[in-house]
């Protein structure tokens, strides 16, 4: 990308504040008065050529610099660390509380960040969004170096000041413990996170942009489109969560100029408790840039264009001038790793270096792969003239040599099912039943959106598309789901189709909803925006929030969970094997065989009660009670109905009873109102069901379940 110059009025006046130059101290030293100085500041005149190397002299820098105005001249006040001081009141901040809201994990650093990517992809040239992971190990004289570039000597009186206070606070205890790893190791990892044909980080330093929202504030979200996947602002903070010394630094190509310039627009943000550094406190962000002459006394720290070398400097050189940004997160940890190696990944093999290293690049490398296979599959996938929305790859380095070469992310391999089934859909090629291995069956689910601000009613149906298709090379991949997505195709909710019949043969759904459908789907954007206000900070299921009550109505949720019951009973329908007739092919045989005939047993007088005879219970993927249970039933004429009671175990005290979400049938009996209805003649029958975690007065997993069959009492 060109750059391009800008004014020179404009540009003149800020090179007098960052060389603290006077328009009449310039004026003096060209011999020439003020007022002709204000006319070219103002934009009224600008200087001959002979005048333009008297200026270049006079700011201490060449006369291309003066005529090309792509960058600041040197005479400004040289790049520094600004720590914002400690509130006047006395408050203190431990932390910054929106880092919080999401673990030290790598998988979700992918899925925020990828995300954050697809929101600002540049849409006008069709291209996708290319997003490359580098982790890259420092040891010996690169660290050294790394640590001079990032002026680290001046770092150190505050990770001291905050490793006095480690065992007060949390997060003072993880910087503590990312310092002590880096000087008892002597290593730092680096994440670093590169995007381009991305719109980069435009806008002002400190007003409205995207720069801003960034690098400056906190809970604000300005996202490029109406299918943008973040909505709180939050995304950000696992950058500076996945570092264990809460630094990153940012360098940014512009798709829009800004001071006339695009390329190597650098930023360092420090996330630091308060602390105290010879005998002043400090608030706790830090800021690594040139100061701003128009602050006070020159102390605020601002972005700067830096040259190539600096950018080398900091591992933060960018391939070419397409517009992006490159996160660069110092101290990378992933203590999620350590529960993903006892509880997933038992069978998996282990990194060479330890399975207990948070730090460890070649398993940090296997989690981004994992993690981005299987949440921006749908986003990697094209056909039929369409075209991906992104491309992603994964590398790890040490000392900048290669530890495990750039992987590309492929759909294909990470989920072999769900991309042909994407694909089918694209290219046309679905059928309306599956009947053979490999093809791809599609519905419409309709999706009915309420009117906003509470006004009952409904706006119009959505026409969401399920596709279904066998689980066929999926071995690594839980079957029987049905991942969910909208606008920029990152998978939002995954769950289990719930009331599969038994013996049904492994598949895997994809639902598209609102711009995923087709922007030609009737209310596609008012879905999206429905879909987008129904999602939590992380994004990872559609229900209950704040925003969908406030906008909508607090009943509103409903609305996506007869989504959902329509969804499992496409899903059911399309994988059930259609059933052969009672008397097909065995009327010859009985007529070959003579089968003694043992006289009936007699059958008991009155009403019989049936029996739980087996219950199988799990904890579904939004901390529901899934039970699937098995009733036996004595001979009888007469069955008494059943109502199926679900509470908690509890030491003492009565039993918390918890709601139904569903209850079906499976087989043998049938559901009304809650109640299991037996047809006379009856033996076995099979239900299942979920509870309604509304219901629950404490999380799951701390429960034990307890099921009751009980007489109707209506009966």
């Amino acid at each position: 990308m060109e750059e391009t110059g800008e004014e020179f009025g404009p540009w003149l006046a800020r090179q007098l504040k960052l060389a603290g130059k006077t328009q009449a101290e310039l004026a003096k030293e060209l011999q020439l008065t003020r007022a002709a100085v204000s006319a070219w500041i103002a934009g009224r005149s600008t200087p001959r050529p002979t005048v333009m190397m008297e200026i270049a002299k006079a700011l201490g820098t060449d006369i291309g610099t003066v005529h090309t105005r792509t960058t600041d001249t040197q005479a400004g006040l040289p790049v520094t660390w600004y720590h914002r001081p400690g509130y006047p009141d006395g408050g203190r901040d431990l932390g910054n509380a929106a880092a919080f809201a999401f673990d030290a994990d790598v998988q979700v650093l992918a899925r925020e960040t990828c995300q954050n990517s697809l929101d600002e992809r540049l849409t006008e040239n069709g291209r996708p969004v290319r997003v490359r992971y580098t982790l890259h190990e420092l040891t010996g004289e690169h660290l050294d170096a790394f640590r001079e570039a990032i002026l680290w000597n001046d770092l150190f009186p505050h990770y001291s000041a905050v490793s006095e206070l480690a065992g007060n606070q949390k997060v003072g205890r993880v910087v503590d413990a990312g310092v002590r790893d880096m000087y008892e190791k002597s290593r730092l990892v680096l994440l670093r996170v590169d995007d381009y044909n991305a719109s980069g980080l435009t806008g002002d330093d400190y007003a409205d942009g995207k720069f801003a929202a960034v690098v400056r504030r906190q809970l604000e979200s300005l996202k490029s489109g109406p299918g943008a996947g973040g909505s709180y602002g939050l995304g950000k903070a696992t950058l500076w969560a996945t570092s264990a010394l809460g630094l990153v630094l940012i360098n940014s190509t512009l798709s829009v100029p800004h001071e006339g310039r695009t390329e190597r627009r650098m930023i360092g943000r420090l996330e630091l408790p308060w602390r105290e550094v010879d005998g002043r406190s400090y608030a706790g962000p830090a800021w690594f840039g040139r100061p701003d002459p128009e602050s006070p006394g020159a102390e605020v720290a601002r972005s700067w264009w830096a040259d190539e070398e600096t950018v080398a400097g900091l591992h933060l050189t960018r391939d070419g001038d397409e517009p992006g940004t490159s996160f660069l997160i110092v101290g990378a940890h992933d203590v999620a790793s350590l529960e993903g190696e006892s509880l997933e990944h038992d069978d998996k093999p282990r990194s060479e270096e330890g399975s207990e290293d948070t730090r460890d690049i070649k398993r940090m490398h296997e989690r981004l792969v994992e993690a981005l296979g299987r949440d921006f599959w749908a986003a990697m996938i094209g056909g039929g003239g369409r075209l991906p929305l992104l491309e992603v790859s994964v590398r790890a380095l040490r000392n900048g040599d290669e530890v495990v070469a750039d992987t590309p992310v492929d759909p294909s391999v990470e989920q072999p099912s769900r991309s042909r089934a994407l694909r089918a859909h694209y290219e046309g090629a679905t059928v309306d039943r599956l009947t053979e291995s490999g093809q791809v069956a599609i519905r419409n689910i309709p999706l009915k959106l309420p009117l906003a601000g509470g006004v009952s009613g409904t706006l119009g149906t959505h026409q969401a598309v399920l596709l279904v298709t066998d689980a066929a090379g999926d071995e690594d991949t839980p079957f029987n789901q049905v991942h969910s997505l909208r606008g920029n195709r990152m998978t939002v909710k995954k769950v289990t189709a719930r009331n599969v019949p038994l013996g049904t043969n492994p598949f895997q759904a994809v639902l598209l909803v609102g711009e995923a459908a087709g922007e030609s789907a009737p209310f596609a954007r008012e879905a999206e925006e429905f879909l987008r206000a129904a999602e939590p900070p992380e994004h990872d299921r559609w229900g209950q929030t704040e925003e969908l009550t406030l906008r909508w109505s607090p009943s509103a949720y409903r609305r996506i969970n007869n989504l959902t019951t329509e969804v499992n009973s496409a899903v059911r329908e399309l994988v059930t094997r259609p059933k052969r007739g009672g008397r097909e092919g065995g009327e010859a045989l009985r007529k070959a065989l003579t089968v003694k005939s043992r006289p009936r047993a007699k059958v008991p007088s009155g009403p019989v009660v049936p029996v739980l005879d087996k219950l199988d219970a799990t904890i579904g993927d939004e901390g529901e009670w899934v039970i699937t249970a098995e009733v036996t039933v004595p001979r009888g004429d007469e069955i008494v109905p059943m109502v199926p009671v679900a509470q908690l175990d509890v030491r003492s005290g009565g039993r918390p009873r918890l709601d139904w979400a569903e209850l079906v049938a499976v087989e043998g009996c049938e559901v009304e109102d809650g109640t299991l209805r037996f047809a006379p003649g009856t033996r076995r029958a099979t239900f299942r069901g979920a509870t309604d975690v509304a219901s629950h007065p404490v999380r799951t997993a701390l429960t034990r379940l307890v099921l009751e069959l009980r007489a109707d009492k209506g009966v």
